[in-house]
């Protein structure tokens, strides 16, 4: 009922790629919409992240227009009404988006158009998280990207992250960047423990973040794992993600259940809809079946990610009764998208 980590170019709905290029004047390799959900699905065979990562070009080829954003958004947050959820924090890299001459600022403006537009059709609450993204050259990007969220937080933003190939550009380099939302008091989450290992997170804890995307490797850590649950660090787990980028090798090695056991504040997400192929409900029945879970398990997971949520404590009280009303039935009576 919660996803704190989707991001928005990994879940654009296939059916609505035609209209976009359309919007975005770009001539698509295909126009069969199935031929377009297999360029943007990762195949079963993927090796490794970086392998996964080749599947959003065709999103980001066309979020390049304020009219493309907007309605990305906007129909991203029909899909999620119409998959049960009731909040959820779409992330993105407003650098990704300048192709055809927009600033950071206008992505941005563009995306919070859409996500005003589908709250007020939809009802359901959305967030905002900007991505900086790990390359070598684009550190006045990154610092940009901090700026903006800066000047939209509590108008719809709600934190930074730190996005991209986590092997090839270490967290622990890009230091300034997180000192720069510190000091503009900007909450800022990370991706880590996912492509690197347990080092990545103590260099993402470190530098202050609230939340870590993915953190897998945490589990090859005792002290780590002990940090997490006494800070109260919450992990934004993408389970079928984690496998199809072979950040765990076998199902039977994934961490969600010891990482319960040590008392860390779980949470489970989608990371890409469309990419991975899945919903969020998917996700929970998936690892109920995995590792027997109990229902009352999987709701104080869900509660979990209220808890990490940003938003305000009424919010956020609001959110775990909506969650003791309708969770049992959200999580079986809907079909398994």
């Amino acid at each position: 009922m919660i996803d704190l980590h989707l991001h928005l170019d990994g879940s654009l709905n296939p059916k609505n790629i035609l209209k976009m290029a359309q919007m975005a004047g770009v001539v698509l390799p295909c126009t069969d919409e199935e031929e377009i959900r297999a360029n943007m699905v990762v195949d079963p065979e993927c090796t490794n992240l970086g392998e996964y990562l080749g599947k959003f070009d065709l999103s980001l080829g066309l979020l390049q227009t304020a009219e493309c954003i907007e309605y990305a958004v906007y129909e991203l947050i029909r899909d999620l009404k119409e998959k049960g959820l009731c909040y959820a924090e779409i992330r993105f890299a407003p650098q990704l988006h300048l192709r055809k001459g927009l600033t950071q600022t206008e992505v941005v403006e563009a995306a919070l158009r859409g996500r005003n537009k589908g709250i007020r059709d939809f009802g359901i609450t959305v967030n905002l998280i900007l991505c900086c993204l790990r390359f070598d050259q684009n550190r006045a990007e990154n610092m940009e990207t901090v700026t903006v969220a800066e000047q939209f937080l509590g108008k719809g933003v709600c934190a930074v992250d730190l996005a991209g190939n986590e092997a090839a550009y270490p967290t622990e380099t890009f230091q300034d960047i997180f000192a720069a939302a510190y000091e503009k008091f900007v909450p800022v989450v990370i991706h880590a423990g996912e492509a690197a290992g347990p080092e990545s997170m103590w260099h993402a804890l470190n530098f202050g973040a609230l939340r870590i995307g993915h953190g897998i490797h945490a589990i090859e850590d005792a002290k780590l794992m002990q940090e997490l649950k006494e800070k109260k660090i919450f992990l934004e787990m993408c389970y079928s993600s984690n496998l199809q980028t072979k950040t765990v090798e076998r199902v039977e090695d994934y961490p969600l259940a010891t990482f319960l056991a040590h008392g860390i504040a779980v949470t489970l997400n989608t990371d890409n809809l469309t990419v991975s192929s899945t919903s969020l409900q998917r996700e929970y029945a998936l690892l109920q079946n995995q590792f027997d879970l109990s229902d009352d398990t999987l709701k104080a997971i869900a509660k979990n990610a209220v808890d990490g949520a940003f938003l305000s404590a009424e919010e956020k009280e609001t959110l775990k009764k909506q969650i003791d009303r309708e969770f049992s039935i959200w999580l079986h009576g809907q079909s398994k998208k």
